[in-house]
């Protein structure tokens, strides 16, 4: 038989097409796609929002991405990324300046709010401190009140502390020693104090006017001494000039006649005014202790 044998040259170059077919494959795959399914250009791909998803890059003719991608390819895929943490970034920063903004004025409110607060309070106090000064003023000028109005009440009421009797010899108006020491004491019982008046009542057996002429020198010459002596005042003096007056019973018979007037005198009595006299030396307290003295 007769052998057929391939020229070596035949050969190679049949391998040589073999290794080449899939390398023009790769590279004519870009111009056999579709022109509808074609990646759109950088510049016609819409910029993807915050609420649209991102993109997913598509995948090569390796099944994956191609590992051969340059750098501008992989800008182009990262840039939509890259803008949208920018954006993101932004939001946040806004927001937390306005989140700071609104503390700040929260907190400018508040202390703007406890300074007017704490102004009331001290103007509270303030006028509750001065409604208690009102009040305390208004309750001492009214206790003021009632004492003066109990001294205006009490200006005119005297009560009797002593009576004196003080005889004369006849009509003569010349006192004795007995009626000198009587006005002698009295007038020391008197010295230094204040809210009492003497009452004077003088009487004479005479009838007519001459006996209440004679009556009135009676008590002329008391009053005379007290002044020259003692310097009682005049007006703490006051007489009346009875003549023969029968002077009232103390008795409690309507049908008892009062007692006839049988010689000359003149009844001092000692009138007490206890709002205006001292208690701890009134008048009644010194008269009182010199009518113990006296025998």
């Amino acid at each position: 038989m007769r052998s057929f044998s391939i020229p070596r040259h035949a050969a190679a170059f049949a391998l040589a097409s073999a290794m080449a077919i899939p390398v023009w494959a790769q590279q004519a795959q870009p111009s056999g796609i579709d022109s509808q399914s074609a990646p759109p250009s950088a510049a016609q791909q819409p910029t993807p929002t915050a609420d649209q998803p991102l993109s997913q890059p598509k995948e090569g003719f390796w099944g994956r991405v191609n590992p051969f991608a340059s750098k501008k390819w992989v800008k182009k895929q990262t840039d939509p990324i890259n803008d949208r943490l920018t954006e993101l970034d932004e939001v946040n920063a806004r927001n937390a300046r306005d989140i700071k903004d609104v503390d700040a004025r929260a907190q400018a409110g508040i202390q703007k709010a406890q300074a007017s607060a704490d102004t009331a309070n001290q103007t509270a106090n303030s006028a509750n401190q001065q409604a208690l000064n009102a009040n305390s003023t208004a309750q001492q000028a009214s206790g003021h009140v009632d004492q003066l109005n109990s001294k205006v009440k009490g200006l005119d009421q005297y009560h009797q502390v002593s009576d004196l009797e003080i005889r004369f010899r006849g009509a003569s108006p010349v006192l004795t020693d007995d009626s000198r020491t009587q006005l002698d004491q009295l007038a020391a019982a008197l010295t230094g104090h204040d809210g009492y008046i003497l009452e004077m009542e003088a009487h004479s057996p005479t009838a007519g006017s001459a006996g209440i002429q004679n009556s009135q020198r009676l008590a002329e010459s008391v009053e005379r001494y007290l002044v020259t002596e003692h310097q009682i005042p005049v007006y703490r003096m006051h007489f009346v000039a009875l003549g023969n007056a029968q002077a009232p019973t103390t008795g409690t018979d309507e049908d008892q006649k009062p007692e006839r007037v049988k010689f000359s005198s003149v009844h001092v009595r000692l009138m007490e005014n206890s709002l205006a006299a001292r208690a701890d030396a009134s008048p009644q307290s010194a008269s009182a202790a010199a009518g113990a003295e006296q025998p």
